[in-house]
């Protein structure tokens, strides 16, 4: 005889996360009807805005004419910054970062007026009419050259561990070289915008694109001279940000406001996107001497590595940027005795900022292409040699300690690996490919696997907090605002889940608003792949706070023993035998005035940073992963094609597969250009010529692999994460790592494996054939 489930069986059946959920502007996308900041209907009266630009990467300016601007069709007022009622500063941490430049220009594309017009088209021709005169400085455009001259934004960091000089002394094999990695435009597809209305007694309400509307606030408020209260910064969802609207939104909020607050009236300031790309930092570029030292086996003994960045021309986010490229040299591997240093060093150029990743990408890509030469080294498979200097699990010998002192407790990589090298079919893979290679004379294919960890939360401890409020109203519907801000990313999804599960409720009774500094006030900004913990978190806080109430009451009208035995599952609320829709129980529990809206907030515990040992405890956890590429190169043009891709990542218990598989593929392909296709070059008077989607190559359609498979690794969090998930934002973008070794794998076949590619990234195709031919003329000449 079958028995009813009890209340508690059903309640644990019934679950709101870790189902493949719609994201919750799934339609709106679809249709064209999501709205966007330059959607919004603009107020009677709003006038336009644009930024005048330097055309110098480093100069005087010893004459402005700004006449023609003035007198142009349209125009309504220019300002400079003279015209700043408060701070001229944008600065995220150290103040050095003008929102327009004085007597002082240090790259083509700094802004150093603002034109305000009645149209958006008549304020970028007038900004193209002034008269500026120059007394022109050296410039220093590369990483290279700011370390020849000793140029950084920052004192430079290095991180020890052991006597890595007596490591390298007792090393039978040292490997020793240099590599550039290149930078990386963000290219969100809606552009930086800013949308400043002024309100009463000096208040000024900003619709912004951005990632962190705490920080818009405190920048506007400062430049206009006020407090933050009197700025309301919001955000509903931006077209993308990628890192590039985290504290770069900074000057065109305050551009905006600036025009705002002198006019009286509503300023849009919306970048074109030459405009956009010229002005704002991407990814640092970096360039990287190292040196290794590894026994026979394979097994790394001692490794130094000097890292310096392209930082640009001030320090932004450059610090923490490299900060965590330090903290990621690692990798998933052991390294007992180590010299880590990083430089941020200044050149003439945009101020680089953070970039998905935040140099975490940049600092693992850097012992992984140690370790590829290691294997080309002693010809044995380099999968071998990533496997013999994986971290292990607390043994005897203590190899799972990082290099910065935090003790790895949740490593599941070697599980990893051995799931995704099984289904991926590698090993009958490489032989099928080394077969076809000798029988190839032109089209020649390469493998390479390639495993990622990746530390989750700030590196900044205090900025690991978050707040959410949650409102039930009496038709038992309930509405969601959180700190964190929505770039197609799931962030609302999620944390709509979270609180859905929490009430017993389906997904669709939930509704998120726009991010608003006068709901969650002192958000961090949505980055470092903590969006879904922290604010998942704080809604999960403030959701219970509402269902113990609710409960607390239930006992009161039905009876039974307490509060927590009261269950909330499908819409309804079970108590004591009885069986009550949640509308229903929460529209008496209005009239018998129970609290149905709280608060809620969360604190990451256990973090711990110095930043001057550069030891602690940075990180709440590791998400893992690891990716298969297969590609074919022709070795007579430099021309290439991913042919498969296997991707196998560890998103914990995830709260929504469906948004994280999409995550990891997205991270996949944008990481894939980075590496490949998406070079900045600026020409020899300074100015980024890749400024636009004619000159500046993200990947295609076409570019993807026809055979893409990912999976999620099955796995729970040993920390206390969000129903145990973790972070998908950032991590999977070092999964192709793969494919810019799988190149050079293909690369190297031309010499038998037994020459080096000299191959830096982006592996564009003219790179590809110069590391060809310098693999053919080493070969020939041995």
């Amino acid at each position: 005889m079958n028995h009813p489930a009890t209340p508690e069986l059903q309640a644990a059946a019934w679950s709101a996360v870790g189902k493949p959920s719609p994201h919750e502007s799934a339609q709106l996308h679809v249709l064209g009807q999501a709205t966007y900041t330059d959607d919004i209907a603009e107020l009677q009266g709003t006038l336009h805005a644009a930024l005048g630009l330097s055309q110098k990467p480093h100069a005087r300016i010893t004459a402005m004419d700004l006449s023609a601007v003035r007198g142009a069709q349209g125009v309504v007022a220019v300002y400079t910054a003279q015209d700043i009622p408060g701070t001229n500063d944008c600065g995220p941490i150290i103040h050095d970062d003008p929102i327009l430049a004085t007597e002082l220009v240090q790259y083509v594309g700094q802004p150093i007026f603002i034109v305000v017009a009645d149209t958006h088209d008549h304020a970028r021709r007038a900004a193209r009419r002034a008269q500026v005169t120059y007394d022109e400085l050296p410039a220093i455009m590369t990483p290279q050259a700011a370390k020849a001259a000793q140029s950084y934004v920052l004192p430079p960091m290095q991180l020890t561990r052991g006597n890595y000089l007596a490591a390298f002394e007792g090393a039978p094999h040292v490997v020793k070289g240099q590599l550039y990695v290149g930078g990386q435009e963000q290219f969100y597809l809606e552009g930086q915008i800013s949308y400043a209305i002024p309100k009463e007694a000096q208040g000024m309400l900003v619709l912004c694109s951005t990632q962190h509307p705490s920080e818009m606030q405190h920048v506007v408020a400062h430049a206009l001279g006020v407090h933050s209260h009197n700025i309301t910064v919001e955000c509903r969802r931006m077209g993308g940000g990628f890192g590039g609207k985290e504290s770069q939104s900074a000057l065109w909020a305050a551009a905006a406001s600036i025009a705002a607050a002198k006019l009286k009236r509503p300023v849009k300031l919306r970048a074109d996107r030459d405009d956009d790309m010229l002005v704002t930092g991407k990814r640092h570029c970096f360039y990287y001497e190292y040196e290794v030292g590894y026994d026979d086996e394979g097994r790394i003994l001692a490794a130094k590595v000097d890292m310096t960045t392209r930082a640009g021309y001030s320090a932004d986010l450059s610090g923490p940027v490299a900060t965590r490229a330090v903290c990621h040299f690692d990798n998933t591997y052991y390294l007992s005795d180590v010299d880590i240093r990083a430089a941020c060093g200044k050149t003439n150029t945009q101020s680089n900022t953070a970039f998905r990743g935040f140099g975490g990408p940049q600092g693992a890509i850097a012992i992984e292409y140690v370790i590829d030469e290691i294997a080309r080294h002693l010809q044995r498979d380099a999968l071998d040699i990533r496997l013999l200097n994986f971290y292990g699990r607390n043994d005897a010998e203590g190899r799972n300690v990082t290099p910065y002192g935090q003790t790895i407790v949740d490593n599941v990589i070697h599980e990893l690996v051995a799931e995704l090298e099984d289904s991926s079919d590698y090993r009958a893979r490489r032989r099928a490919i080394d077969a076809f290679n000798e029988a190839s004379p032109v089209l020649k294919k390469g493998l390479a696997f390639t495993p990622l960890k990746f530390g989750i939360a700030f590196n900044v401890t205090h900025l690991n907090q978050a707040g959410a409020l949650v409102h039930v109203y009496v038709d038992g519907s309930v509405l969601v605002n959180h700190g964190g801000t929505e770039m197609g990313q799931g962030i609302n999804t999620k944390v709509m889940q979270v609180v859905a599960h929490e009430l017993g409720l389906d997904l669709e009774c939930v509704r998120a608003t726009a991010t608003d500094t006068s709901k969650v006030a002192n958000t961090s900004a949505t980055a470092a792949s903590t969006g879904a913990d922290l604010n998942g978190k704080a809604a999960q806080d403030a959701a219970r706070q509402i269902r113990e109430r609710l409960a607390d009451y239930a006992v009161k009208l039905y009876g039974g023993d307490g509060g927590a035995a009261v269950r909330f599952f499908d819409n309804h609320v079970h108590v004591n035998g009885h069986v009550v829709a949640f509308a229903e129980l929460v529209q008496k529990a209005y009239l018998a005035r129970v609290q149905l809206w709280s608060d809620g907030f969360y604190a990451t515990p256990g973090l711990s940073w110095d930043a001057k040992t550069m030891t602690g405890h940075p990180f709440s956890y590791y998400a893992y992963g690891a990716a298969v590429a297969e590609v074919v190169v022709d070795t007579l043009t430099g021309e290439w094609k991913l042919l498969r891709a296997d991707a196998l990542y560890d998103a914990g218990q995830s709260l929504n597969p469906a948004i994280d598989l999409g995550q990891v593929e997205g991270a996949f392909i944008q990481g894939m250009g980075w590496l490949t296709t998406e070079q900045l070059w600026w020409n020899a008077a300074g100015k980024l010529m890749t400024h636009a989607p004619s000159t500046y190559k993200i990947p295609g359609i076409s570019d993807c692999p026809e055979d893409f498979r990912v999976k999620l690794f099955q796995n729970r969090n040993v920390e206390d994460s969000i129903h145990r998930s973790k972070a998908v934002g950032e991590p999977p973008l070092l999964l192709p790592f793969s494919v810019f070794f799988a190149i050079r794998d293909a690369i190297s076949s031309v010499g038998h494996h037994a020459v080096q590619p000299p191959l830096n990234a982006p592996a564009t195709s003219e790179e590809i054939l110069k590391a060809v031919m310098a693999v053919q003329a080493a070969h020939t000449g041995a």
